[in-house]
Parts: C-alpha cells; sequence; structure tokens
C-alpha cells in the first residue's frame, strides 16, 4: 500500500507503519515521486488550490484523501465516489479560534486605530470600548465555533450561536435573520458550501445594528464583497477579516484604506505546531484504514 503526504516532517510523525506501507512525499509540483495510480491514502499539501486536483485523474487506486485543512470546499465536486474526503477538523480550531478573540479585543480597544496613529507618531489618545457585556453572534458552531464561545465567557461577553439545524444551546439557521439585529458582533465560521457561498449579502449586513462588528475567519467567499465594501463605506458597521473573496485582496481594493477595517492575510490557523497537530490526525486515520476501521472527520454534502 502507498501513502502519499505532503510534509517531509510528516513522514516521521507517521511513526512505525505496518510492513507493506510504502510512505513518499510528494508537495503537489514538479515529477511524482512514483506512479500516482498505486496510491492509495492522500493528504495534499496545505495550501492547495483548486489545481491540486488535476492529480486525481491519474491517482485511480486512491481510496482516502486527508486534507490538512478544515475547509475542503475545493475538493467536494472533484472528489471520486470510490474516494473517502476527510477534513481537518480540530487540528485547527484552538489557533484559529485565538484568531477570533484577538481580532475582537483588536477592534474593542481600538488597537487598528493605535497602530495607525503610531505609524504617524501621534499620541493619539481616546476611551476604547470593552468586550464585557457584548453580545457575540457566531454562526457556524462546529468545534471552532465552541471553542470560540468558551474563550470569550471569560471577557464577559454573550454568545450566541446559529448551526444549520437547531440542538440544545444553539439555534438554526433558519433564525439567523432575527438574530442578526440583536448582535454587537457576529463572528462567521461555516464551511464555504452552496448553501453558504454569499450568505453574507446585503439584506445580511442592513440587518446588523449600526456600529456592529463583523469578523471572517471562515471563508472569504461566504461574504459578497461588493456588498460588503458598500456596507462599511458608510462607515455603518466595522470588520476584521482574515479571508477575503478574491484572495489575496488585490493592492488596489478599496478595503484596504478604510479605517474601519482589520485585515490579516488568511493566518488564523498558521501557528508552530501545525504540521504536528495535522499528522497526529493523519496518523489516526491511516491506522483506521489500515484497520478496516471508520474513518472520522469525513465531509458529506461539504461538511
Amino acid at each position: 500500500m502507498k501513502v502519499w503526504v505532503s510534509d517531509p516532517e510528516g513522514v516521521d510523525l507517521l511513526g512505525p507503519l505496518p510492513d507493506g506501507v510504502t510512505v513518499e512525499v510528494y508537495d503537489g509540483d514538479g515529477a511524482y515521486p512514483s506512479d500516482p495510480a498505486e496510491v492509495e491514502f492522500w493528504t495534499p499539501p496545505f495550501l492547495s488550490g483548486p489545481e491540486a486536483t488535476r492529480h486525481l485523474a491519474r491517482m485511480t487506486g486512491l481510496r482516502v484523501i486527508q486534507l490538512p485543512t478544515a475547509g475542503a470546499e475545493i475538493w467536494v465536486d472533484k472528489v471520486p465516489e470510490r474516494v473517502t474526503l476527510c477534513d481537518a477538523r480540530g487540528a485547527h480550531t484552538s489557533a484559529t479560534a485565538e484568531w477570533v478573540v484577538a481580532a475582537i479585543l483588536s477592534h474593542v480597544r481600538c488597537f487598528p486605530r493605535f497602530v495607525r496613529a503610531q505609524d504617524r507618531r501621534k499620541w493619539d489618545y481616546t476611551a476604547t470600548d470593552t468586550l464585557d457585556g457584548k453580545r457575540v453572534l457566531i454562526v457556524g458552531a462546529g468545534s471552532i465555533g465552541e471553542a470560540t464561545a468558551a474563550r470569550l465567557a471569560p471577557f464577559g461577553a454573550r454568545v450566541t450561536s446559529v448551526a444549520r439545524r437547531p440542538r440544545p444551546g444553539v439555534h438554526g439557521v433558519q433564525e439567523l435573520p432575527d438574530l442578526l439585529g440583536e448582535a454587537d458582533i457576529v463572528v462567521l465560521l461555516v464551511p464555504l458550501t452552496d448553501q453558504t457561498r454569499g450568505m453574507v449579502d446585503a439584506d445580511f449586513l442592513r440587518r446588523m445594528p449600526d456600529g456592529a462588528l463583523l469578523v471572517n475567519a471562515a471563508r472569504g467567499a461566504v461574504v459578497d464583497t461588493a456588498a460588503l465594501t458598500a456596507e462599511l463605506a458608510s462607515g455603518r458597521l466595522a470588520a476584521a477579516l482574515d479571508v477575503t473573496d478574491p484572495e489575496p485582496l488585490p493592492p488596489n481594493h478599496p478595503l484596504w484604506t478604510m479605517p474601519n477595517v482589520f485585515i490579516t492575510p488568511h493566518i488564523g490557523g498558521s501557528v508552530p505546531g501545525g504540521v504536528r497537530r495535522i499528522y497526529t490526525l493523519v496518523r489516526e486515520q491511516l491506522h483506521r484504514y489500515l484497520a478496516g476501521e471508520e474513518l472520522i472527520n469525513v465531509v458529506r454534502d461539504g461538511y
């Protein structure tokens, strides 16, 4: 049996494997290390774009794709039925939740304003807001949403969560339009699917209260960029964005220069130890596959 991983460090992190299992490194570019038709289990590169799916046509023996990312949108419609697609749910939970909290705190304490003032060497004193008592609406109540809620609680924030389907303590997505009007901060943590693409449109934004903050740690295409740009240009809302559409954001895009927008270059999950966390999951999945056991994090209906 042949396994392809994208990171040389991943070979050691997989640990001892049964006889007959061969692990090779392929980073997605250049010549294949061997015949791709013989690969059964594949972990593509972390920064894979849509072009990575071109390899599937030659990987006729493939049975499992274990993604290193929580998002699976570029693979969902490309993977043959014989292949089980699994995402990396849980591997980036802590880091992404930490980014969300940091982005919210930076906004309420006016850090972007003070950084701009520092660049001008200006002592720009002003009283700031506080996270205590803020109403936070988390759209996407998966592992990252739950971790974010847990990290916000000690600050005194009041958290409401929304998921595809209601469950105890979590509202269903059909309630979202009514909930938006009650939120000081809206956090997007949904995967990109046919149902979520462009869900944050002009009507969604219109329902948010004056002065509210939109935080996008999901995927850029969850938001209608034109609608967001227009709303932010009015000054009515603010945004903290780790993802954009398009991505990277073009240098001449108006979002760059708006004082009510804070942008980071898709670094929510990019922290030390990421490779180790990914390959801890890959190792578990590979052993499950070899033992004929049910895999975890299987992507169904884009989730």
